[in-house]
């Protein structure tokens, strides 16, 4: 039976504690713990942010998902790793203590990605130059993953992790490939211009969860031209990414890995998790 979770953004403008909520209360069993930060944060103390805090005694995590008797699949990482390092930049330092959560809630996954550059630096960043910043600021994290028996994946969600040529080079640099995986992200991948099959042909061993969204046809224009999207908006099977094949094709090769839909409202997560649940009958 394929594990359908949820991601923690379902209600907006919610606490951490309220997305835990929305999502037993749809009759999910699994979540990613999708938000993190250092320190504090504002939102957090009046209510309106749904963020972990990487310095946080773990059992504030542990404690909300034990009360709503979730299970957490991931806690996702995602980082900026074209530009250069800074004291407000997701980054290397946050994706190890994302890492160290993840060990210290029992978590088996950490999902991370290198984001779009928002620098005139990261911006002129040439092809070789963007493959040694990403692998460089994720060296430690490898190291962290591998001694603390966590998988590290990467998820399409910028110029390289949405292109297969680029991710293989970057897993190929990184080493590790019994730490290192891939997170499938369908929307993502089909929204930066890479094609699901292709990669599920290229990395069938590498993929150890998957994220499903599907997008309507209004977002063909950007395909190719924007890198990654958090939520969508329909039902799984209703958009123009053709989700049915491609979990075909990955029951096909034996995956059975976690899963998490990025889908918004509740109706459409509902029908999104029942037609999921069919795919893989």
């Amino acid at each position: 039976m394929i594990k359908i979770g949820c991601f923690a953004l379902v209600s907006p403008f919610s606490p951490l504690e309220a997305q835990f909520a929305a999502i037993r209360g749809m009759g999910f069993d699994y979540a990613d713990l999708t938000d993190s930060h250092d320190g504090a944060i504002l939102g957090n103390e009046f209510g309106f942010t749904a963020a972990a805090s990487l310095d946080a005694h773990p059992s504030r995590v542990r404690s909300m998902v034990e009360q709503h008797q979730l299970s957490l699949t991931a806690v996702c990482a995602h980082a900026n790793l074209l530009d250069p390092s800074g004291p407000d930049t997701y980054g290397t330092a946050q994706i190890i203590k994302a890492i160290r959560l993840a060990r210290d809630l029992g978590v088996k996954q950490v999902i991370t990605t290198e984001g779009d550059p928002k620098t005139a630096f990261g911006e002129s960043l040439r092809h070789d130059e963007q493959i040694f910043s990403v692998v460089e600021k994720l060296y430690w994290p490898v190291q962290w993953a591998a001694e603390l028996g966590i998988e590290l994946l990467l998820e399409p969600h910028g110029i390289l992790t949405d292109s297969v040529e680029a991710t293989a080079e970057i897993l190929e640099r990184l080493g590790h490939p019994e730490t290192v995986g891939l997170n499938l992200d369908t929307g993502n991948l089909w929204l930066g211009g890479g094609e699901n099959f292709e990669y599920i042909e290229r990395f069938a061993e590498r993929i150890k969860h998957v994220h499903w969204k599907d997008l309507e046809a209004d977002w063909e224009s950007k395909r190719g031209t924007q890198y990654g999207c958090g939520m969508g908006l329909i039902p799984l099977g209703d958009g123009v990414i053709g989700l049915p094949e491609i979990a075909s094709e990955l029951k096909r090769i034996g995956f059975d890995g976690p899963t998490t839909l990025e889908v918004f409202g509740e109706e459409a997560v509902k029908e999104s998790a029942e037609r999921l649940q069919s795919w893989f009958a």
